[in-house]
């Protein structure tokens, strides 16, 4: 249990629980509360498999591609601008049409599990071994899960105008995310190549 215990606290920053629950509200805002139930659980299942799999495969996936812990930043951020600028353009009434789209991406990945959870799964992997990084991604992704639940509570607090208003604002965040994780992937990048 300490070694789980010393692997949740890292891991908890890295995923960030308490962040991605304003980019969650934006993404599904206008969406029926079951559909909203599927998406909850589309994204959670799809971040325990990606996390589950990078663990077990992601050094061998990476280096057998070619693929740098950089180029998978920049993508992850290429992807969050692009879904934030369609978010920050599309009217209300469009909302329905994306609504199964956004649970595995971007909410289950990048989001949830992005760069900087799989970073950190591969330190605590090689810290504290397998099972407890197994016992912190769960629990942390458990968390998660607890807070998109009751995201109808905060959104109910501040009412539809609000929320509307929430929503484009937390979409421009989500569009400086991007942008950082693309810089971050770039600056990442350049520094291997110069080692």
């Amino acid at each position: 249990m300490h070694d789980v215990f010393l692997a949740f606290i890292p891991m908890f920053f890295a995923m960030d629980p308490v962040g991605v629950l304003p980019l969650f509200v934006s993404l599904t805002q206008g969406i029926d509360s079951q559909t909203k139930r599927k998406i909850i659980i589309q994204s959670l299942v799809t971040a325990a498999a990606v996390a589950t799999g990078f663990i077990f495969l992601g050094r061998l996936i990476f280096k057998f591609l070619g693929i740098t812990m950089g180029d998978f930043m920049v993508a992850g951020g290429a992807i969050l601008f692009c879904l934030s600028m369609l978010e920050l353009t599309r009217s209300s009434k469009s909302h329905a049409e994306k609504s199964d789209e956004v649970g595995a991406v971007p909410i289950g990945t990048p989001l949830i599990v992005g760069p900087a959870v799989l970073t950190m799964s591969l330190v605590l992997l090689s810290q504290h071994g397998i099972v407890p990084t197994l016992a912190a991604v769960f629990l942390n992704i458990a968390l998660v899960g607890v807070l998109f639940t009751f995201a109808d509570f905060f959104v109910g607090l501040i009412g539809p105008s609000g929320s509307r208003a929430l929503s484009k604002v937390l979409s421009l965040l989500l569009a400086a995310i991007g942008v950082m994780m693309v810089r971050r992937g770039i600056i990442e990048t350049i520094t291997a190549f110069q080692t």
